[in-house]
């Protein structure tokens, strides 16, 4: 936000996609304020507006992708009229951010949660995709496309194999090149290594099934109030054999484990981050942690030796050299990045595969990485939400992120400061709604879905859409935006719809009635001398 506060004040001109009036969209030269699920439309047709008027770089086209004709009569359709009725966004509004993309020395596209969390959130990432490769901007300078990660290391933990269908270097796992060449570093065979797993809540849903799960080791992850559909999370959990929670806070899903281990945190640990640039920088530790807490790494390392494999490393230096060799040669090749280089170059940018390399600041600015070296124009259509509002539902949900909390609130929820401005969790809702409903400022008011209902404390506001309320996820218990969510997946991401759900809502207390938020979990007493 830094960097945008600065662009703007240069003279860059924002254009923000949101349902809600958001600070974003406030220091916006434009807002758009869709329907909630209607992201793909919106992209369709400024793509179709685009090619109408006359935007398309045809030179870059050419040049550089395949499939555009497939694309330009897949978008014949999504006429700015058409477009306005299903998204809200007026005829004018369209125009003028075509002709704002267009006509600009650079632009970027970025995309981020909101356009992602849905039923068809991959499919509208690459209908963004296909705006920004027809307005030729990842041939332009300071231009391009990209997405926002939620968290700090979010694109470092994909290039190192967090996914469950990917090896270091985004290898894919089921790559038989990519696993011998994985397992060769590992020194194992590559028949040892797993086949693709499933994505987390396809996980999640399996807990103590047969196949599935029943064993958990949970690292710093809350997922009673993170993950979408609380009851049936809880309902999952309880269905394990075993939980182990690795925390700095007894968080909601730490309360229920059987086993919690503290853990290190973030100041106390060193290591590499990846930022959403690409650049790998260092992480430097500014304190040692405190007496037999062990951070993750040494957790894992000791784990495996209990188990019986005494070859992993709770050193990070040894550790990032492992993962050098073994992303070598993949998509994100980190084999010439050294703790050295981060060090005196102020982070590396990978793919860097030899010392003697420079990394590389811009992706694709010669090829893409398909055989051609051309970019893909891939048609994509959209679709209504899973659970499009009805009779009993009538209104629609869509969640995510105050400024003052983060996450599940399991750190932030403990700030006094940050307590006295947010304490209360909120749903925005629109003051036509609300008198409709006979709803007033800061009343209770309880949304009711098809897997769940929460209390939130009502906040007025003409920033939001009439037919949308939003609830923020950084709470739990009472006031847990997840027991309302709808966990519906997006077909290629495995992403669930956190984004849009059908709700109903009622007005359940007054201003002076007791707050819904619950406090967080307080730390376990230290155990007595008997105790241990």
């Amino acid at each position: 936000m830094q960097f945008f506060d600065a662009g703007r004040a240069a003279g860059a001109v924002h254009i923000v996609v949101d349902p809600r009036k958001t600070a974003t969209a406030r220091g916006a030269a434009l807002h758009l304020q869709p329907t909630p699920g209607t992201d793909l439309a919106l992209a369709n047709g400024l793509l179709h507006i685009a090619i109408r008027e006359g935007y398309v770089d045809k030179a870059y086209v050419d040049g550089r992708t395949t499939g555009f004709d497939a694309v330009r009569a897949a978008v014949a359709a999504w006429w700015p009229d058409r477009v306005e009725r299903i998204t809200g966004v007026g005829e004018a509004l369209l125009r003028r951010t075509v002709r704002l993309l267009g006509t600009a020395r650079s632009a970027m596209i970025l995309t981020a949660r909101g356009a992602e969390q849905h039923s068809n959130g991959t499919d509208t990432a690459q209908a963004y995709i296909n705006l920004a490769l027809a307005l030729g901007l990842p041939g332009r300078a300071a231009s391009g496309y990209g997405t926002i990660t939620g968290q700090g290391n979010g694109q470092g933990g994909r290039e190192h194999g967090q996914k469950a269908d990917q090896l270091p270097g985004y290898r894919r796992i089921d790559d038989p090149d990519a696993r011998a060449h994985v397992a060769g570093v590992w020194g194992v065979d590559p028949g040892d290594l797993p086949g693709p797993g499933v994505s987390a809540v396809e996980m999640i849903d399996r807990f103590g099934t047969p196949g599935g799960v029943h064993a958990l080791l949970v690292f710093a992850s809350n997922i009673i109030v993170s993950a979408p559909d609380r009851n049936r999370v809880r309902e999952r959990l309880a269905a394990l054999d075993f939980l182990a929670v690795s925390d700095i806070f007894l968080s909601d899903t730490a309360a229920l484990a059987d086993v919690v281990l503290p853990t290190a945190q973030w100041a106390e640990e060193e290591g590499t981050m990846t930022n959403l640039e690409g650049r790998v920088i260092r992480r430097r530790r500014a304190k040692p942690p405190p007496d037999g807490v062990l951070d993750d790494l040494s957790t894992l390392a000791a784990l495996a030796g209990r188990l019986g494999n005494a070859s992993f490393s709770a050193d990070p230096r040894t550790v990032f050299d492992e993962l050098r060799r073994a992303s070598a040669g993949g998509i994100a090749d980190y084999a010439g990045i050294s703790y050295e280089r981060i060090d005196a170059e102020q982070g590396v940018f990978w793919p860097c595969p030899a010392a003697e390399h420079p990394g590389t600041p811009r992706l694709f600015a010669e090829r893409f990485p398909t055989p051609d070296g051309r970019a893909r124009f891939l048609k994509v259509d959209h679709r209504e939400p899973a659970e499009p509002p009805d009779q009993d539902y009538p209104y629609l949900l869509t969640t995510g992120r105050i400024m003052q909390q983060y996450q599940s609130g399991n750190q932030t929820r403990r700030s006094r400061s940050l307590r006295l401005s947010a304490d209360d969790p909120k749903v925005e809702l629109h003051p036509d709604l609300a008198r409709r409903l006979g709803i007033e400022a800061a009343d209770l008011v309880e949304l009711h879905t098809r897997r769940g209902t929460a209390v939130f404390r009502a906040s007025l506001t003409d920033t939001i859409r009439p037919d949308t309320v939003f609830a923020p996820f950084h709470w739990g218990g009472l006031a847990s935006a997840n027991a309302l969510t709808d966990p519906t997946l997006d077909r290629h991401s495995k992403m669930p719809a956190f984004k849009v759900c059908a709700v109903a809502l009622r007005r359940v207390g007054g201003p002076d009635d007791r707050s819904p938020a619950t406090p967080p979990p307080v730390h376990l007493p230290a155990p007595s001398r008997r105790d241990s």
